[in-house]
């Protein structure tokens, strides 16, 4: 059985769910470097691209009850591997300790012109869930 999560304060741009969650695991759809209050992609480098990123999947994660600690595996998208140490730097700082498993793949092109895309999978402790 799934349950749809659906987050109002965070962006959407078509017919998905923000995150669906499956017995003991949630599945987030990719986020994009959206600021939620103005519906436009953050201004700056790939690391405000990143963070921005990072902001959307926690406000995700937040709403099923969970947080970036319960992330078991993300993959990443970028339009350019040359900001792959970029993305590494922020997500160091995201998961300073155990970090998830992740996968990177380059792509020609992502949503709105950003630079990169995250998705997660996050696993429910018992006490969580």
């Amino acid at each position: 059985m799934k349950q749809i999560i659906s987050v109002p304060n965070a962006p959407k741009g078509g017919p998905y769910s923000h995150a669906v969650r499956s017995g003991n695991l949630l599945y987030t759809s990719g986020q994009i470097p959206i600021d939620a209050a103005t519906g436009k992609l953050v201004a700056g480098d790939v690391t405000t691209e990143v963070r921005q990123v990072f902001a959307n999947l926690k406000v995700v994660l937040n709403a099923a009850g969970i947080d970036l600690e319960n992330v078991i595996k993300t993959t990443a998208f970028l339009t350019d591997l040359d900001d792959f140490a970029a993305v590494n730097a922020v997500y160091a700082e995201m998961f300073p300790v155990n970090p998830p498993a992740r996968s990177c793949f380059q792509v020609s092109a992502l949503p709105l012109g950003a630079r990169v895309e995250i998705e997660a999978i996050a696993a429910f402790d018992s006490a969580a869930g």
